[in-house]
């Protein structure tokens, strides 16, 4: 598999299938991710891999918490700005639409909907989760670096005939997590990520993912 065909296979899965991991094969990919540029080479990610028993408990804590809070607690960052608008937040809007439509549930089933967004605690049923944090000093540009060390990840992941689904949702229960992780009060959680093989036959794996035009975001100068 190529670059090109890592980036366009590439999306967030949301229904795996009961298959194990291998924890080698994780390794190799976290070993190339570590390549991955920084501003400085700060390489300021940092993550906790867990399966099995432990990520167990952990669903189990946070569906508890979810039960009593289901609009998050401990949340140390927004995770949308509160004035997203124009093209932004129609484009956020379109793909909740386009996910629900896939499993039939419509605008009106409330708890049909609810119950498809806390899926979210189970992993969609991925054997594991990266869990990423760093501290709590760095800036946007150090975000960034998480973020383009989290992609790497997915393609790499790709590459290695695996799937996953970055979560920020966890981030709703952001200081809950350090404790549930054993990390310190200096450090921030950031996101999730599920990882696992696919279910290619799944609905909610195969509709449309629409992306704007490169004229839409990006200006060509001077060329």
């Amino acid at each position: 598999m190529n670059v090109t065909e890592a980036v366009n296979s590439r999306r967030s899965v949301r229904q795996f299938l009961d298959k194990p991991v291998d924890r080698a094969t994780l390794e190799r990919v976290l070993e190339t991710a570590q390549r991955s540029p920084s501003g400085g080479n700060t390489q300021p990610w940092s993550a906790v891999v867990v399966g099995g028993d432990e990520l167990t408990r952990i669903t189990a804590a946070i569906k508890a918490k979810a039960a009593t809070a289901p609009m998050g607690e401990g949340m140390e960052y927004a995770i949308y700005p509160k004035d997203l608008e124009g093209r932004y937040e129609e484009q956020r809007r379109a793909i909740g639409k386009e996910m629900f439509d896939a499993v039939g549930l419509e605008r009106g089933d409330t708890a049909g909907r609810v119950a498809q967004m806390a899926k979210n605690w189970d992993s969609f049923g991925a054997p594991v989760q990266l869990f990423t944090y760093t501290r709590k000093y760095m800036g946007p540009p150090q975000w960034s670096d998480m973020g383009m060390w989290l992609q790497t990840v997915m393609l790499l992941l790709r590459e290695a005939g695996l799937d996953s689904c970055p979560q920020e949702i966890w981030a709703m229960y952001g200081t809950h997590m350090r404790e549930l992780l054993g990390i310190d009060d200096d450090h921030i959680f950031f996101c999730g990520m599920a990882i696992g093989y696919r279910d290619p036959d799944a609905p909610i794996n195969n509709f449309d993912v629409p992306r704007v035009p490169i004229s839409d975001a990006i200006e060509f100068r001077g060329l």
